[in-house]
């Protein structure tokens, strides 16, 4: 018989940030959101727009000091949360909150309103997934949140759907990551929530890049190919929440052994560099992916 893992196991500490900078409406909705089911919450998140900063968490020098200052959110609902500005991306938030920064060492990390999807590949990119994947690698488990674009922007829908995942998270392995990707509809119209895989490409990739007059252009496009169903950016093109499992830093080994010769020609941990070893095709069906084990 399969154990059946419990989830919905309670929750005191959740560390929420984003981003778009500490004064996002769709942090403060995120944030509402999550005090109103019961959870304690403490907010780090960049002073400024740090939008595509995937992981990074900047240049750390010993003689560096962070700027970083509290702030107040708007609303008397918010006004006694703890809330921290930092002059660094969210997944340095993420770091310092780990390390006790602004308190005791969150239970889990949720990042965004994200206003904007991250689905496909190029969540590589994304700083509100990235934060999560720095909590990941510092055995935290996380929830990153984002909502298709729309006039008015529905964070409230994204708000609530998060809630309703957050007990699944709350069981979940240590360094779980889950990506979720919400419709602009309202909630009532949002068919579900949807495992999906990653899409090939978001809604937009970029086309192309030209440098002129001392200046690099870029220049984005609508994705123009179909996009399967059962990806995240089909998903939520179908009405659907779409929710993905996410891992960062992963090494990449054969999935067999060679049927013979000495270790050391073998291509495994701790075997020194051998001439018959060959790059392994990390994304081949002979490729075995292992995150950290510790």
């Amino acid at each position: 018989m399969v154990a059946q893992r419990r989830y919905g196991a309670a929750v005191s500490r959740i560390l929420v940030t984003n981003d778009d900078g500490a004064d996002a409406e769709g942090l403060h909705r995120l944030v509402a959101a999550v005090l109103d089911a019961g959870h304690e919450v403490v907010v780090a998140a960049p002073s400024y727009d740090a939008s595509g900063s995937g992981a990074s968490i900047g240049n750390l020098r010993p003689d560096h000091r962070i700027p970083c200052s509290r702030v107040e959110l708007p609303g008397s609902a918010l006004r006694d949360v703890p809330a921290w500005a930092v002059d660094g991306p969210p997944a340095l938030c993420v770091l310092a909150g780990a390390l006790g920064a602004f308190g005791d060492r969150p239970d889990l990390v949720v990042s965004g309103i994200n206003p904007g999807l991250n689905t496909g590949r190029v969540v590589l990119y994304s700083g509100t997934v990235g934060a999560c994947l720095s909590a990941q690698n510092l055995g935290v488990r996380a929830l990153a949140v984002s909502l298709q674009a729309t006039d008015p922007w529905r964070f409230d829908t994204a708000a609530a759907v998060a809630v309703e995942v957050l007990p699944l998270l709350e069981g979940a392995p240590e360094r779980t990551v889950l990506n979720l990707n919400v419709p602009g509809l309202d909630r009532g119209e949002v068919r579900g929530v949807r495992w999906c895989r990653l899409a090939s490409f978001g809604e937009v990739r970029a086309a192309s890049a030209d440098v002129a007059d001392g200046h690099l252009q870029m220049r984005v496009a609508a994705v123009d190919e179909e996009i399967p169903a059962d990806t995240d950016s089909g998903a939520v093109r179908d009405g659907w929440a779409a929710l993905t499992t996410i891992v960062g830093v992963v090494e990449a080994w054969p999935a067999a052994a060679a049927p013979f010769g000495a270790v050391s020609e073998r291509l495994v941990p701790g075997a020194p560099l051998h001439p018959v070893h060959r790059v392994v095709d990390a994304h081949g069906q002979d490729a075995v992916l292992v995150p950290r084990s510790d």
